[in-house]
């Protein structure tokens, strides 16, 4: 009994969106009954109210709702009848509520001192982390829930599989393998946020060498180095990932429901860093 208490729980513990359906109101004369709940995730439901094509109707909705990452609470209302398969009259009220819903999906390339200090605070953040190095002794033993740890000799590979409208954050301990992440980000052009961890002089020499390769200055102007935000200061590891995260809160705050690439650029947003970031 109430395995949708468990399921939501579950589902709530992994970071994975779902759709709490409640039947609030019915009136007919083969009545359900009201309060009954089911969960409904992209790929699965947890019990019931009550089957049939409402039932079938209210997945399809919440389905819906999770793929248009909606925050709100929706009521829906059905005149039940031969529109839904049913043989007698009557009209039932759902509910659908949606819960743990994301709100950026980030990416960060590097395991080193910043990302193994940043990678805790955006986890703790409603969002969903993948973790991407080659070296597999750079992340710590602990890796915090919501955070998926990925060791792929080939970093860059990685960015194909990225959710359109992530949050980049690259800080690698390699400056050519940080120019190839940037390139290829900027090619696909199709993030929320990219931040490139370091200096104003380490931009200028990476804006040439891809102004070399035939990057315009329009694509040039959306990535955020050096990123985080300038109020917070200080060189520290944690001084920098408290920066980076303010700035990515920031960010999603500011283009809130609409994580795509026609979210207003970073740079619009806030000002620009001048001071230097260590490298990991």
């Amino acid at each position: 009994m109430n395995n949708w208490i468990s399921a939501l729980a579950n589902l709530q513990t992994q970071g994975e969106p779902c759709v709490l359906v409640t039947i609030i109101e019915e009136l007919g004369s083969t009545p359900r009954n009201s309060g009954s709940k089911m969960v409904v995730s992209a790929t699965h439901t947890f019990d019931t109210i009550g089957g049939g094509h409402l039932e079938y109707k209210a997945m399809q909705i919440a389905r819906d709702m999770l793929v248009r990452g909606q925050h709100n609470t929706h009521l829906e209302r059905f005149s039940l009848g031969a529109s839904l398969g049913q043989c007698c009259g009557g009209v039932t009220v759902l509910l659908f509520e949606p819960m743990g819903q994301v709100q950026a999906q980030i990416a960060v390339f590097g395991a080193g001192h910043v990302g193994r200090a940043l990678v805790p605070l955006l986890a703790s953040l409603p969002c969903r982390v993948r973790w991407i190095d080659s070296r597999e002794q750079e992340f710590p033993e602990h890796i915090p829930q919501g955070v998926r740890k990925i060791v792929s000799e080939e970093p860059v590979d990685e960015i194909a599989d990225l959710p359109a409208g992530s949050y980049c954050i690259v800080m690698t301990h390699n400056h050519q393998l940080d120019l190839e992440l940037t390139a290829a980000l900027l090619k696909r052009n199709d993030f929320a946020y990219f931040g490139l961890i370091g200096s104003q002089t380490k931009r200028v020499k990476f804006e040439h060498r891809l102004r070399e390769r035939g990057f315009e200055a329009a694509q040039l102007q959306r990535m955020r180095c050096p990123m985080g935000l300038t109020e917070v200061k200080g060189k520290l590891p944690v001084e920098i990932a408290i920066s980076i995260a303010g700035e990515i809160i920031a960010t999603y705050n500011a283009n809130f429901g609409q994580h795509t690439a026609s979210a207003e650029p970073i740079a619009k947003l806030l000002p620009i860093s001048r001071r230097s970031q260590a490298i990991n």
